[in-house]
């Protein structure tokens, strides 16, 4: 392909991220051109809206503004469809670092939409995860599943919405686990529950007793041994529910 070829490529695709911008090229007729733009912007608009419904719905016009910033301005790390979402969270960061005047829960709702997609088409496996599924819960090295993720957020994500926006942070701590049958589900954490999931994936080769008892430490409960007994029934809750595998073994 000669040289003058990969410019006018270069000239369309520039073209199409930004037609009020960008110099359009002279080879192609406006009517044409104006097809390719709106082909790009719509099929972009329209996959992200899949994946961000509440984002686009509480954006109002703004969401599409969002999108014509993110086809002008990032540069894509890969062209695969799927990864595109994740794409607009790189973008979001950018603009955030940048000091853009977006909603200060706008990342945050974004990323709790994104990651049902990114659970759903995760190749994760726990089968492929060495463990007994039957093991002690106390004594041996509880293994959390690759497919559950403790998250925490500075908003109260799950209850933004349309004519719902918070006025103020509100920290919120959350469960996201994909099921056997491939859906996945939304649950709420205590502060407790959570610092133990996170442990247990931070620290992989400790106990469930050592975990617990560090937590008790932290928390300065008053019964060391009710609250490792509490926070073994809990993790016997989990394993029942496919969060915790089972164990390996410690040393």
């Amino acid at each position: 392909m000669p040289p003058e070829s990969f410019d006018s490529l270069d000239a369309l695709a520039a073209y199409v991220r930004d037609p009020e911008r960008a110099t359009a090229p002279v080879d192609i007729e406006a009517r044409r051109l104006k097809v390719y733009a709106d082909l790009v912007f719509n099929n972009v608009e329209s996959l992200l809206a899949g994946t961000f419904p509440v984002t686009r719905a509480t954006l109002g016009d703004a969401w599409r503004v969002l999108i014509r910033d993110f086809l002008r301005e990032h540069d894509a790390r890969t062209p695969v469809f799927t990864e595109l979402p994740r794409e607009l969270l790189r973008y979001l960061d950018a603009r955030a670092d940048a000091a853009r005047s977006d909603p200060p829960w706008l990342r945050e709702l974004a990323h709790y939409e994104w990651v049902e997609l990114a659970l759903q088409i995760s190749d994760e496996s726990p089968a492929r995860i060495p463990h007994d599924p039957h093991g002690d819960l106390r004594n041996g090295v509880p293994v959390v599943s690759p497919l559950a993720w403790p998250l925490a957020y500075d908003w109260p994500v799950e209850r933004i919405a349309p004519g719902a926006v918070p006025e103020s942070p509100e920290p919120t701590l959350l469960l996201v686990h994909r099921h056997d049958d491939g859906s996945v589900g939304f649950h709420a954490l205590s502060l407790l529950a959570f610092h133990l999931l996170q442990r247990l994936i931070d620290v992989p080769a400790a106990t469930g007793d050592t975990h617990l008892r560090a937590l008790a430490h932290e928390v300065a409960a008053p019964d060391v041994e009710a609250f490792v007994d509490a926070g073994i029934a809990l993790l016997e809750d989990y394993r029942r529910d496919r969060i915790v595998l089972g164990t390996r073994a410690a040393g």
